[in-house]
């Protein structure tokens, strides 16, 4: 595990921000973190950052107690993003990299690889205030990453961001997973989980109440609910399922409890042509909304 979280409490005057949180966060994983507004999440993330502490409880950062000698070991991406409007762009990332332990010398080289690689080679001697959102955002990606962190923390990557320049980002993002580099994700889109997580956890009021792999956590809140294409009249009584939703030809069913795929499709193929059907999985969107909801 990259993180290891083991009953960590926060708590502000007289609010609770966490309550004996666990959680353990795989290594070389894109890890989302999730939940709505002043649930927790940005107070676990100043912990793991260590800009403030834990008033009960222990994290661990590959094995050992976190601590100060772990701060160059990670890369941390605002919601909120904090550059010198009137420095110059090159002069900032440098003096930022020489903070993450890099020397003068090893900053510039991979620095000029980055502003090759994103295109923007001639922003060095711009000051900030010149630059889009969008272009700040680039630049503040490059000073998260560019001491090359174990751990990156992305808290909504992908604010300000353009379509194509949001697709760019993802596949760095993905790309810094496949060196080996673990991300922990937070973000309220839930198509980007989708498409990025492999694990996620959910807080809400302060506690962990949704963990696991993504995959598995689809699965456990499938209902059995199944997307079929017809061609022709579509009957209104069934023995097997039930019909939820009707658009022309496109029907949602859901299945009679012990009612196998196969028998349900028997009785559709002897009834109707079938042109597809698939299972209906839950989106993230739906799972967000049913846990928090209730």
């Amino acid at each position: 595990m990259i993180l290891s979280i083991q009953q960590v409490t926060k708590r502000y005057e007289n609010h609770l921000a966490l309550n004996q949180i666990n959680l353990d966060i795989p290594e070389g994983q894109i890890f989302g973190l999730l939940g709505p507004n002043g649930a927790g999440k940005t107070s676990l993330i100043r912990i793991i950052n260590q800009i403030t502490a834990p008033d009960e409880g222990f994290v661990y950062f590959n094995g050992e107690p976190l601590s100060q000698k772990h701060i160059e070991q990670i890369g941390y991406l605002p919601e909120e993003r904090g550059l010198y409007k009137k420095m110059k762009v090159g002069e900032q990332l440098v003096y930022l990299a020489r903070l993450k332990g890099l020397t003068k010398e090893v900053a510039i080289a991979r620095l000029k690889d980055w502003f090759i690689k994103l295109d923007i080679k001639d922003w060095w001697n711009k000051p900030v205030e010149d630059l889009s959102k969008g272009m700040q955002q680039k630049t503040q990606f490059i000073s998260t990453i560019v001491h090359r962190p174990k751990l990156l923390i992305l808290d909504e990557p992908f604010s300000g961001f353009d379509p194509i320049n949001a697709n760019m980002l993802k596949d760095e993002i993905l790309q810094l997973k496949a060196e080996g580099t673990s991300i922990l994700f937070s973000t309220h889109r839930m198509e980007s989980v989708e498409e990025l997580c492999d694990g996620i956890a959910l807080i809400n009021h302060a506690e962990v109440v949704l963990v696991g792999n993504k995959n598995e956590i689809q699965n456990q809140f499938k209902k059995n609910e199944y997307q079929v294409v017809v061609e022709g009249e579509f009957p209104a009584d069934w023995t097997n399922f039930a019909v939820l939703q009707r658009d022309n030809q496109t029907v949602n069913i859901k299945l009679n409890p012990n009612v196998t795929t196969n028998v349900a499709l028997t009785e559709l193929i002897t009834r109707v042509n079938v042109l597809a059907f698939k299972e209906i999985i839950p989106t993230f969107n739906d799972i967000f909304i049913q846990v928090v909801g209730s």
